[in-house]
């Protein structure tokens, strides 16, 4: 009999975002939800942990659909929404790490002939993950507890409307993507615990373009998915939806067991120019 740990969900919107994440599992297999929705399950060596992986693609709707599918059919005792975001503090560099201790979905509001007005919503993090990450990345200074905003356009002009918008309405925000206020609010009203780690691909200005062109996307995911695991091997199972012991779906599997490698090149970070592996740090609270 294989060995059963306690499962956390990992969640991507991006290829890029599930490779970083997969580069740092073992003994990967592929199961499918009777609906077609695919995850890859692997263990986290050095943790408890055994992590599915799914990749959903982008925008808050989608994400919050399978986001309820993942808790449902997964039943993890936490979910993570890893990837990269634009950064909207000019103290927080490319390839730094932000972990959201509140998310904003910021396109709520009424429009009036005196202008509009903004109704907010936002969803706190959970406090035993955001506790974890703490003391994980306490003493890094490219980790930051930062809350960020979620809509649902991509940020690529720092003098647009939105831009305005988020600096008058959502000013704490230190990143903005286009996931997290569906990934919090689908597992918010399952009662359960989520967090967000963003990466910081470009500036959400005009050189979005460049900074991708320069490689900045995989480097954020990559420094984003090594903050990951400095959380999870911090966090002690807890007994959440899964129960005491957790569990694994029963579902299909295919395929043999195999390892996170690419025709024999394991993706590794340690040691690059964009940070590897966080190594738990100083974290600031905005």
């Amino acid at each position: 009999m294989p060995e059963t740990r306690p499962t956390v969900a990992v969640l991507t919107a991006l290829s890029l975002e599930y490779t970083a994440v997969r580069a740092h599992l073992t003994g990967v297999r592929k199961r499918e939800h009777p609906r077609g929705t695919r995850a890859e399950v692997g263990l986290l060596p050095g943790t408890p942990w055994s992590v599915a992986l799914v990749e959903m693609g982008v925008g808050n709707l989608t994400a919050a659909a399978l986001t309820e599918r993942v808790l449902s059919w997964l039943e993890p005792e936490a979910v993570f929404f890893v990837g990269v975001a634009g950064g909207l503090k000019k103290d927080i560099a490319l390839g730094d790490v932000v972990v959201a201790t509140k998310v904003y979905a910021v396109h709520g509001g009424k429009e009036t002939p005196e202008g509009f007005l903004v109704r907010p919503e936002a969803w706190r993090a959970s406090h035993r993950l955001t506790a974890a990450a703490r003391d994980a990345l306490r003493d890094d200074p490219r980790a930051h507890l930062k809350p960020i905003a979620a809509g649902d356009v991509v940020l690529a002009d720092a003098k647009s409307a939105l831009a305005e918008h988020l600096r008058t309405h959502y000013n704490d925000a230190a990143a903005i993507e286009m996931e997290g206020s569906g990934v919090v609010s689908a597992v918010d009203l399952a009662g359960g615990d989520a967090l967000v780690i963003r990466g910081i691909s470009d500036r959400a200005d005009g050189r979005k373009s460049r900074a991708d062109g320069e490689g900045w996307q995989p480097r954020a995911a990559a420094s984003a998915a090594a903050a990951l695991v400095e959380v999870l091997r911090e966090l002690r199972p807890f007994g959440g939806r899964s129960g005491p012991g957790g569990r694994e779906a029963e579902d299909s599997e295919e395929g043999p067991q195999r390892g996170a490698r690419y025709g024999g090149d394991h993706l590794d970070f340690r040691g690059s120019t964009f940070h590897g592996p966080f190594t738990g740090k100083r974290v600031g609270d905005g």
